[in-house]
C-alpha cells in the first residue's frame, strides 16, 4: 500500500535521504527495517495531535522508553499535500510497538518506573501544562497554576461547563459545584506536594507489554503536571491493571499525607473520570458520579 507523501517527506528529512516507507495493515515499514505508527487527522484534530505529541515528548524525557517515541508531528502543507483538502491537516509519526496485555511482572516494573521516573519529573512552572491535552475526546485547557487545588478545580470546572452545555445535567452540575466549593479545598489544600508529570488517562487500555522486549509500555496520554495520586485513580475504576502495580508503586512512593484521606482523594480523582465519561458517553456514568459525590460530601460534612 502507498504511504502518504507527508510521511515520505518526514522519513527523508529525519530518518535519512535513502529511507522510504511502505504501508501495511498496522504500521509503516521503513526500508531500514524499522516500523512506525502513523496517522492523519482532520482540521478539528490539530490541537489533539499537538497535545498527544507534547505529552509523549515530556514523558520520553522523564522515563525513556516507557512510551512510544515521537518521530514528528505537524501539519500538511502545500509541499506535502496530495490534494488541496490536505493542507492544514495534522499528521503524527511515532515508533511502532507491538503491544500485548500487561502482565503481573510487567505491572511491577511499571509501578516502579512510574514512581521513580515519571512521577519524579517535576515542573518548574507549576501545576498544569503548556498546551491543551485531551482525555479521550475531552479537551483539557490546562495552562499554569501555582497550586494543585486551583489546577484540579479548573479541570473539574471544565467538565461542569461541558455538561451544562450538553443540557439535562443541572442537578449533577450543581452537585459538582458543591464538590468544588467544599471537597476540593478540604482534601487538596492540606497536601504538601510537587507538580509531577502525569500520564493523565492511565487505565488498562492504555497500558501493555512490548512483545519484543517484555518491558511495560503506556500510551495515548493526556498529560499535565499534578498530584501523582491522580494518575492512579482511573486504573481501579475499570480493572485490568494488576494489583502488583499499586503495591510496587507505593513501595517506592508512599501515599501522600494525610494518608488516612488517601481513599477519599482517590474517590475525588475517580470522580473526574466518571464525569468525563458522562460527557463522552452519556448518562450511564452519571449515576456513578453521583455516588462518588454523595460519599465525598457526606464525609466532609461529618468531619
Amino acid at each position: 500500500m502507498r504511504t502518504h507523501s507527508v510521511f515520505q517527506s518526514v522519513a527523508q528529512r529525519l530518518l535519512g535521504p535513502d529511507v522510504s516507507l511502505t504501508q501495511d495493515s498496522t504500521s509503516l515499514r521503513a526500508s531500514n527495517g524499522q516500523r512506525y505508527y502513523a496517522k492523519i487527522g482532520s482540521l478539528d484534530d490539530r490541537d489533539q495531535f499537538i497535545g498527544e505529541a507534547e505529552s509523549l515528548k515530556a514523558m520520553e524525557l522523564a522515563a525513556p522508553g516507557l512510551v512510544p517515541k515521537l518521530i514528528d508531528c505537524g501539519f500538511i502543507d502545500a509541499d506535502t499535500k496530495e490534494r488541496d483538502s490536505d493542507v492544514g491537516r495534522p499528521y503524527f509519526l511515532s515508533e511502532y510497538k507491538d503491544i500485548g496485555t500487561l502482565t503481573t511482572a510487567g505491572a511491577k516494573t511499571l509501578g516502579k518506573r512510574l514512581a521513580t521516573e515519571l512521577h519524579a519529573y517535576k515542573s518548574p512552572d507549576g501545576f498544569g501544562f503548556h498546551v491543551p491535552t485531551y482525555c479521550g475526546r475531552t479537551r483539557q485547557e490546562n495552562g499554569w497554576y501555582q497550586s494543585w487545588p486551583e489546577c484540579f478545580d479548573a479541570l473539574m470546572a471544565g467538565l461542569e461547563e461541558k455538561l451544562r452545555v450538553q443540557g439535562g445535567y443541572d442537578g449533577l452540575c450543581n452537585q459538582v459545584k458543591e464538590v468544588r466549593e467544599r471537597v476540593i479545598p478540604f482534601l487538596l489544600e492540606p497536601l504538601v506536594i510537587q507538580p509531577v508529570l502525569l500520564h493523565g488517562d492511565l487505565w488498562s487500555g492504555n497500558t501493555g507489554i512490548d512483545r519484543s522486549t517484555g518491558e511495560p509500555v503506556i500510551y495515548d496520554p493526556s498529560s499535565y503536571f499534578g498530584h501523582n495520586e491522580a494518575d492512579l485513580a482511573i486504573g481501579r475504576m475499570f480493572g485490568g491493571i494488576p494489583e502488583s502495580f499499586y503495591t510496587t508503586y507505593h513501595q517506592y512512593l508512599p501515599k501522600s499525607e494525610p494518608q488516612e484521606q488517601y481513599g477519599l482523594r482517590q474517590d475525588l480523582y475517580q470522580l473526574y473520570h466518571y464525569l468525563n465519561h458522562t460527557v463522552l458517553f452519556g448518562g450511564g456514568y452519571a449515576g456513578s458520579a453521583r455516588q462518588k459525590m454523595d460519599r465525598l460530601l457526606k464525609e466532609v460534612s461529618s468531619i
